[in-house]
């Protein structure tokens, strides 16, 4: 049997003097004027209005507001009108639900076409990062930096990333003409980069179309442009390799260049076919010295493993080459502080290049090498 409840009509002075008894939790008066009205008060004294009544055979409560903050009257009309409510049938917190839920939509959508192409990027690269490599992450934030703070090696200011004009920008103002213009000024200085700097700005309108900034955008994706990718053409396909009458000239040019471990990391790239990336991240857990084998993290599961690794052999001269390094600690080509690897050395295989005489030769290039000279040497697939 529900207990007794204590009613009383309600009035200002009342209201003031009501308190939580010493022991309790806290305390109700329920209104006779509006009986679904009652006031609450806990032992801080904070004192509540509410409206309680019965729906569906179930009591149901719904706060109002502090007595601080509405008057007795105001409480009592809008406790009249959820019980106007409540006889219809509806649950009043449910229709408080729905409005908190529509006020929360309006100001994310009132925030999203406040928002810039720049604090757009900052909270992508946040929630798209762990599904990211290393390279693909640092590409996305090099893309959008700002630019201007000193280089860490050599003299000069760091430059603005290639989409870095675009950061100020509000999304609805993204439009495609201002990503055709951007295309064709840099067409003309550097292209290859602006191709790279329209697929990562196209996957970020992408993302932007699938979520809270959908209503900021304009109505076509600006990176999807035409006019865009026709100004920075097409890339052209990369023939650079090493023949085979260049490699003593190649390989006496690296061993020369003063650093074992960039000489081994060169020569393991050309040996083992393996892309500059994946042969940086290599660690010696990964270096398997009983079944001689060496474990890749691939850039894409669908290319290696079910876990994204793929395993090559460790020949002889290659495990020569790895035996003879400093383990100074968990990367096999580590830098002097041992905690991570060492950075791509394209300057000094450059110089290494110039001395042997070999033209245009890349680190993906040695790539390229491992398979035209394997087909050189006949080797099956």
């Amino acid at each position: 049997m529900e207990p007794q409840k204590a009613r009383t009509r309600l009035t200002a002075g009342r209201v003031a003097d009501f308190a939580c008894p010493p022991g309790k939790s806290q305390a109700f008066l329920w209104d006779t004027d509006i009986p679904a009205l009652l006031l609450r008060c806990t032992p801080g004294g904070r004192k509540t209005y509410a409206f309680e009544a019965r729906l569906n055979g179930d009591t149901i409560r719904a706060t109002i507001g502090t007595a601080a903050e509405w008057s007795l009257e105001a409480a009592r009309a809008r406790a009249a009108e959820l019980k106007m409510m409540v006889d219809k049938g509806i649950d009043p917190r449910e229709v408080q639900r729905q409005q908190q839920a529509e006020r929360a939509a309006a100001a994310a959508r009132a925030a999203a076409h406040a928002a810039t192409v720049g604090e757009a990027w900052a909270v992508y690269v946040q929630e798209r990062s762990p599904h990211w490599g290393e390279r693909h992450r640092r590409d996305n934030e090099c893309a959008m930096r700002a630019g201007g703070e000193p280089r860490k090696r050599g003299a000069g200011n760091i430059a603005p990333g290639l989409l870095a004009e675009f950061a100020g920008l509000r999304l609805s103002a993204l439009t495609p003409e201002r990503v055709e213009a951007w295309a064709a000024r840099q067409g003309q200085e550097r292209p290859t980069q602006a191709r790279l700097a329209l697929r990562l700005l196209r996957a970020f309108l992408n993302w932007c179309e699938a979520g809270t900034y959908r209503a900021a955008l304009p109505d076509a994706n600006a990176a999807k442009s035409r006019r865009a990718r026709e100004s920075l053409g097409k890339a052209g396909v990369k023939t650079d390799a090493l023949l085979k009458e260049q490699l003593p000239a190649w390989f006496a040019a690296v061993r020369g260049t003063g650093n074992a471990t960039i000489a081994a990391y060169l020569q393991a790239l050309l040996l083992t076919g393996a892309r500059p990336g994946e042969l940086l991240a290599l660690r010696w857990e990964d270096v398997n010295t009983q079944w001689r084998g060496l474990s890749l993290r691939d850039k894409a599961e669908s290319k290696g493993g079910s876990d994204g690794t793929r395993t090559i052999p460790l020949t002889p001269y290659v495990w020569h080459l790895l035996a003879g390094l400093p383990r100074r600690g968990p990367f096999v080509f580590s830098g002097t502080s041992g905690d991570k690897p060492i950075e791509p050395p394209r300057r000094r295989h450059n110089d290494a290049c110039a001395v042997a005489g070999v033209e245009h030769l890349t680190l993906h290039g040695l790539r390229r090498s491992f398979g035209s000279l394997s087909e050189w040497l006949e080797l099956p697939a």
